[in-house]
Parts: C-alpha cells; structure tokens; sequence
C-alpha cells in the first residue's frame, strides 16, 4: 500500500477568498485552498488532497497576519467547528459573500446577469439564531486534532496547534497527542468537527440569546448531580440524547428534551426541575426517541408544560412553530429575505403566485396581501398542515395549500381549477430543482419566477436551464448567518417575449 504524502508548503501569501469559507494562495500555477487562513496571512500549510491544479490544506504556521484579522470573541473558536469567520471583520465577510455568487453564477450559469444588487448583511452577528439543537455524549472532544505527523522544529520543539492562540500555534518540548475523549458523565454541546460520536462541550454560545447557555448547563449539572446518563451513540444506549431549544423575538421560549430510555421514573423529575427552574419556558416537550438515529420527523414529541409551539412574528404575520416545524433559524433576516423576494415579485393584487417548496407557508403568506391568490406545494404534508394553520392564524382566505410532488400536482386540471400562476416563487433545499420541475416551471411559463436560494452553487445550475425561457433581471445576496461561510440568494427572472 502506497504511504500517503505528507506535504508542507512554507511561507504562501494568502490572495483571496474562496468557496465554503477557504482563502487560496498559488503555487507556480497551482491555486491551493486554504482552511484557517485570510487574505495577507504568510503561512505554511499542510497539504491535504492535492491534484495537478489545485490541492487542499489548513494552515500549519503563521509567519506574518493578515492586517484584516480579528480576535475570536469565542471561547470554542476552531473546535466545535462552527462561525468560521470569526477571524473576518463582518464587513469583510460580507464583500466575500457577495463576490462569491457573483462569481458563481457566472462560472457555473454562463448567464447573462444584471448588476447585483448589494448583499444584505444582517443587524445582528451574535445571537441571532431563533433555533438550536444540542447533542448529549459520553464522549468529550477535549482539543483540536493536531497534524497526522506533528511538525518538529530544531531542537526537539514540536508546534501545537492552538484555536485562540496568538497566531494560531504554541511551541513546547511536548508531543502533541491525539485527541481526549472522555468517557466520563459526558457532554453537551456540538458535534465536533469531523467527528460523528464526538462532541464539543460547550460553556458559553454566541449563536442564540438567553436563557439557553443557562438552561444546558444547568441540565448538564443536574444530570450529573443525580446520576443520569448521557448517550452513547456507539453503543446505543443512555438516558439524555439531544435537546431543541427556539426562542422567538416574541419572548417565547419552547424546549423539547429526547431522551433514549423510557424511564419516566428519572424523566419526570427532570423535567418538574426544569420547570421550577427556569419560569421562562413557555413551551416544554419531551421525546422519546429509541431508533438509532436522532431524526424527529417520525417521533411524537409529547407536553409536558405550555401549549405546544411558539409563535414568532415576521413584519406582523404571526407564525405557529411547532418542535419538528421548519421556519427560518434567523427571524430578523428572514424576514428580510422574505421583503426582498415580495419585491422582485412585484405584486399589485391582481396575480396568482404559487409558492413552490412552500414548507409551512411562510413566503406565500408574506406575500399573501399583494396577490390575488397564493397556491402552495410542498411534498412533506405535516408541513402543508402548518402551512394551513398559519393561513388561518394570519386571516387569509385566498391562500391554497397541496402536499405532492410539483410535477405531479401541477396539470391542466389543477390549472383549470386554481389558475395558471402568473408568479412563481420557489425556494428548494441546497440541492436545488430537480431537472424535470425546472422542465415544469419552463412549461408553466409564469410571467415572472423569483428563485430563492441557500446554496448558489445549484442555483446557478437551474438558472443555466431556466435559460431556455427566463432572463435574469435581479439579483440580491442575503446573509443569514454572520461568521460563517453560508449565504442565501435571490435571483428574479422574467419570461423572454416570444415575438423578439
């Protein structure tokens, strides 16, 4: 068996930004793409992939620092593997962003584009997230994993790589060593990076406001305190699994707490403690889940206090969100990207718009006062269901709501009934369209598709489709999630006269 190469590029200039939050620097020709760096760091960097054009690596030793660079304000900066761009003034992040789909979606679309309208960057970077969900363990990831082979210096001195470090490395006679896990009473907090059944145990996080860095760690202690276990994901067994914690700008806070054992007679007191402890939660479940996967969406979450669900408010539609219901982990800047896509669909009330992926209804219903009708499709019917009640709550009539496959769903008679849609509204996964919708789409010939995207790689690829028919007329990026290397898209298009 070949023995892998162990490769060490010293002191690279780092250029520029590239794709999923890397920096690149060139090498004779060669672009290499850089974790942990930023443009104007001097780096050394340890090769991971590496092909005849392009190779891979995270930076080893810092020579010199990018003037651009921050300090970290996280304590779990570069082990939990979450907020990348920590490092990044948001300001620079941001111009990253927004060169990153332009840029894509002239490589990948090969469309003709107009001028980008400027990204919007988000009013909050720190505790932004309205939904977060911890994971239990038995097994600690207690540092960053070193270099296969640690880097020995002259004299015996070994470079540690140290998250948080002035530049990112310490220097001792000691050899680095493979990564702890604690076998002890556990964790709670984030996978680690790269780790399936490993996670990072987490004090205090930046993402979501108060009371949650307060609620898991007082229910770390408490488990502790009394004996409860923690999950093993190996072997399948444990008492405290995952938890969901959503706080709305309502005030509102639910939490649901799945656990691996039926055993209420350790459960039950738990949760009474919780209740007693923290007044704020409005909405307390519990789910027992025995499979050996942590997907909810089969489970039935039960109440243990509170009505069930949480209500958050966009602009003022008010949405019902229950434990397994999908909405926008940012409300602030979904509701931002919500006013943007109602803007390029340029509504007067006089259009049928079909929202596509129309999950639990959220744009349709943002959209709802400027059309005529709004006709939704979404293949998950527990999400048709939200979306019907979020219909209701809000007071709207004239919005419609079907569970089933677009392509299957959308034929002449449903046509006939309903009306052709003279704006189509389509925000799908990161994987994109599947062919035969975007075929679909093509055929329906709406006057005006506004595409909503949290992947622009695939958008792009539609887009390059969708040219057959549609002239893109307006293109927004939107940040929805500050530090790191995420961004969402929005992309007008309009139908091409037939007589040209």
């Amino acid at each position: 068996m070949r023995k892998k190469q162990n490769i060490v590029l010293e002191k690279l200039l780092v250029e520029d930004y590239a794709a999923e939050g890397k920096a690149l620097a060139r090498v004779e020709g060669k672009v290499i793409f850089i974790e942990g760096a930023v443009p104007g760091d001097v780096v050394d960097v340890r090769l991971g992939k590496s092909k005849k054009d392009w190779a891979e690596g995270h930076a080893l030793h810092f020579h010199a620092y990018s003037k651009d660079r921050v300090e970290p304000f996280c304590q779990h900066f570069g082990v939990c593997g979450g907020c990348q761009w920590q490092m990044l003034p948001y300001e620079k992040q941001l111009q990253s962003k927004h060169r990153q789909v332009e840029e894509v979606l002239k490589r990948i679309g090969k469309v003709e584009l107009p001028p980008f309208i400027p990204i919007a960057g988000a009013g909050e970077t720190r505790f932004y997230r309205n939904k977060l969900e911890y994971t239990f363990s038995t097994k600690e990831y207690t540092e960053a994993k070193p270099p296969a082979r640690p880097r020995m210096l002259k004299g015996g001195v070994y470079e540690h790589i140290t998250p948080g470090a002035p530049n990112g490395v310490t220097y001792s006679s000691e050899k680095p060593q493979r990564p702890q896990t604690d076998h002890g009473p556990g964790a709670l907090g984030f996978h680690a990076k790269g780790f399936f059944d490993k996670v990072v145990h987490i004090e205090k996080c930046w993402l979501q406001p108060e009371p949650t860095n307060e609620i898991r760690n007082a229910i770390r202690q408490y488990a502790l305190d009394n004996g409860i276990s923690f999950y093993d994901i190996r072997s399948h067994q444990g008492m405290l699994r995952t938890m969901q914690v959503r706080i709305t700008t309502t005030g509102e806070v639910m939490v649901n707490l799945v656990v691996g054992e039926d055993n209420k007679k350790k459960l039950m007191p738990l949760l009474e403690w919780l209740v007693a402890s923290f007044p704020q939660i409005t909405t307390l479940l519990y789910t027992i889940n025995l499979k050996w996967n942590d997907s909810l969406f089969d489970q039935n979450p039960l109440v243990y206090k509170g009505k069930g669900y949480v209500e958050e408010m966009l602009e003022d539609f008010r949405f019902k969100i229950g434990p397994k219901s999908f909405f926008q982990t940012n409300s602030r800047q979904g509701e931002k990207l919500y006013q943007i896509t109602r803007d390029f669909a340029e509504l007067d009330g006089s259009q049928v718009v079909y929202d596509l992926y129309c999950g639990t209804g959220s744009i349709g219903i943002f959209c709802s006062r400027g059309a005529k009708k709004i006709v939704g499709v979404e293949v998950v019917e527990a999400a048709i269901e939200d979306a019907k009640e979020n219909a209701q709550l809000n007071g709207i009539d004239h919005g419609v709501f079907f569970s089933g496959d677009v392509i299957d769903v959308c034929n002449d008679a449903f046509f006939t009934e309903h009306g052709r849609p003279d704006v189509i509204i389509t925000d799908p996964p990161r994987a994109g369209m599947h062919e035969k919708l975007v075929h679909k789409i093509l055929e329906m010939e709406a006057p005006t598709v506004v595409y909503v995207s949290c992947n622009p790689a695939t958008q792009a690829r539609d887009l390059a489709l969708l040219d057959a028919k549609y002239a893109v007329t307006k293109v927004q990026p939107v940040d929805m999630f500050p530090h790191t290397h995420h961004i969402e898209n929005v992309v007008q298009l309009k139908l091409r006269s037939k007589n040209p």
